[in-house]
């Protein structure tokens, strides 16, 4: 029966988020930027799927990563696509930047969190032009700002922390994959949403890279993993 509200006719898209990914951590570093991403999809708490790839190239000059719900990354990647393509057809010998990418995703958050029917991602840039180094981010309710470091998800309480400690501007190629993989390996001994394979993505001058999906070493003896609930008041 319709309602003043709601009618059989209604645009219905993802209401609630059901396969999702975690955090992204993006930084920049000498030559450019540095992202990195596991590639789990978790359906509720369960990890369905190992290999989600969650950076992706936008156009010529710019990197995004997404956490959250991967069909709605899907939809942003539909626009993304649109709005490049748009973009080469002037054929004018300009393309757009990291910077433009990021305002168009925000005011994109913006107006679907405004119709009660958000995009559930949270959402990093990073591009380089004109020797520029541009990193930014928005979240599903359009929430926006630029960094030297960010991340997503448990990444804002587990990673910056180490980030705020260790990021210099100066880091080489190999410091920065250096960091985001301490930073990863700490997000996957707390965060049950992580696995451990991951990919680190690198946009420069000359343009982008993604790594082949490889694993971290890890140590799991710590004696806090040993008896975890020890001392916890009404545990087993």
């Amino acid at each position: 029966m319709d309602t003043l509200l709601s009618s059989e006719g209604d645009s219905q898209r993802t209401q609630y988020p059901y396969v999702t990914g975690t955090s992204i951590i993006g930084i920049k570093y000498k030559d450019g930027i540095l992202m990195a991403a596991d590639m789990g999809g978790s359906y509720g708490s369960t990890i369905r799927y190992k290999s989600v790839e969650r950076l992706k190239q936008v156009g010529k000059h710019s990197l995004i990563g997404a956490s959250g719900e991967i069909s709605d990354f899907q939809e942003i990647l539909k626009y993304l696509d649109e709005l490049i393509l748009h973009d080469n057809m002037w054929d004018d010998g300009n393309s757009l930047g990291p910077k433009e990418v990021h305002n168009y995703l925000t005011r994109v958050m913006y107006n679907r969190r405004n119709k009660f029917d958000p995009l559930w991602n949270s959402l990093v840039i990073g591009g380089v032009k004109n020797g520029q180094k541009y990193l930014g981010s928005v979240s599903m309710i359009g929430v926006h700002y630029e960094d030297d470091h960010l991340a997503t998800g448990f990444g804002n309480h587990l990673a910056r922390p180490i980030l705020r400690e260790e990021w210099r501007e100066d880091l080489s190629f190999e410091e920065g994959v250096k960091l985001l993989e301490k930073c990863m390996r700490n997000l996957l001994y707390r965060d049950r949403s992580a696995v451990n394979k991951l990919q680190i993505a690198k946009i420069t001058e000359e343009g982008l890279t993604v790594s082949q999906p490889y694993s971290l070493k890890t140590f799991w003896n710590f004696a806090a993993f040993q008896n975890p609930t020890v001392g916890a008041a009404g545990s087993w």
